[in-house]
Formats: structure tokens, C-alpha cells, sequence
């Protein structure tokens, strides 16, 4: 199974000007843990991810000024869609994130995560299981 099969294509994108209570909103409506951070003018794609908001409210940072540019991961693994998924897992179990974003020519095409993951596997592993031998 490809990362294509299992990425959601629906990307959520915010600018490194968003604030943290806004990032968060749109991740609560949209029901992801992940957000795309573009910025042209500055590092080119990044990620923020409900364990960064969480960590910035743990320190006490007012999630109201605080900025997603802050707190936005610019090191970040992408994944191709072409990735089997089980590159895709030795990625995030290697790099200690539960994110890859999908470039495909350049552009985020998606994004993976653990979850979409076990949602494939999980139905594959029951079926192999299921087969007598």
C-alpha cells in the first residue's frame, strides 16, 4: 500500500501570522492534528501540530499572541507519494512524529499520519488473518 492511498488531501494551510488559538480552531473544526504552515517570505513549508500547541500553552505562552511561526517545525521529513506506507512509518518512528506532509513536484499534496496508517493496515492484517492456510 502507497502513501497516496492513505493521505488525506484535504490540507489544512495556515500562515506563519496565525495565531496559536486560531491554528488550534481550524485543527478542532477540520478535526486534524496537523496543519501545513506556508510562508513564502520565510522558511517555505513547515508544520504545527497539536504537541506544539500543547507544549506552548504548558509554558504558559498566551496561545492568543503567541504565533504559529514560533512554534512552526521547518525541518521537517516529507513524504512522496509513491512512499510505501511502511517507509512512511520508519520515517515517523525515526524522526518521533506522527506527520509526514506529501510533496508531489514540490507542493504539499496531503498529508499521512499514524492514524491513516493503521486505518489501512489494521483492515489488511484482519483479512491475511482471516485466510485459511
Amino acid at each position: 500500500m502507497l502513501v497516496r492511498d492513505a493521505m488525506s488531501t484535504l490540507v489544512l494551510t495556515i500562515g506563519p501570522a496565525h495565531t496559536l488559538r486560531q491554528a488550534a480552531a481550524l485543527m478542532s473544526a477540520r478535526r486534524v492534528g496537523a496543519a501545513v504552515v506556508l510562508d513564502p517570505d520565510g522558511t517555505g513549508i513547515g508544520i504545527l501540530t497539536e504537541r506544539d500547541v500543547l507544549n506552548s500553552v504548558g509554558l504558559g505562552q498566551d496561545p492568543d499572541t503567541e504565533r504559529a511561526h514560533a512554534h512552526t517545525t521547518t525541518d521537517v521529513v516529507f513524504a512522496a507519494p509513491s512512499w510505501t506506507l511502511e517507509e512512511a512509518a520508519v520515517a515517523m518512528t525515526q524522526g518521533g512524529f506522527r506527520h509526514l506532509i506529501v510533496l508531489d513536484r514540490g507542493e504539499p499534496a496531503g498529508i499521512v499520519s499514524v492514524r491513516d496508517i493503521i486505518r489501512w493496515w489494521a483492515p489488511q492484517r484482519r483479512r491475511a488473518e482471516q485466510v485459511p492456510a
